[in-house]
């Protein structure tokens, strides 16, 4: 079940960093800490409904968090979800050591048996 959970939070992060313009977003509040959204639509050539809803995906994920003060929305960055992407990449890091050392392994014994 937790591997589950996992692999769906690993899905919906890739999922909404897999856009341009969402990790731009994503980018930009990293850099410049929490901002308005009115402020963020004014850095791209779009509507603030079209860079509401990449915010939305974003939130969704769990890599920003709105709050509202006022009739402000400020959206800032949490990134406590990307250590999963960050373990799943070790993971696979370390399947492809282990690969690389039996390859190694392989060849060097390989040499020995024409000496």
């Amino acid at each position: 079940m937790v591997e589950y959970k996992k692999d769906k939070i690993l899905s919906e992060l890739l999922k909404a960093v897999s856009d341009t313009t969402r990790r731009s977003l994503l980018t930009q509040l990293c850099q410049q800490g929490p901002s308005r959204v009115t402020d963020l639509a004014n850095y791209y050539d779009m509507s603030l409904n079209a860079i509401s809803k990449h915010i939305k995906v974003l939130e969704k994920a769990g890599l920003v968090s709105r709050k509202n003060i006022g009739r402000s929305h400020w959206i800032e960055a949490d990134l406590k979800k990307v250590r999963v992407v960050n373990e799943w990449f070790t993971e696979l890091k370390s399947i492809w050591d282990l690969r690389l050392d039996k390859l190694n392994d392989i060849l060097q014994n390989g040499e020995n048996d024409n000496d």
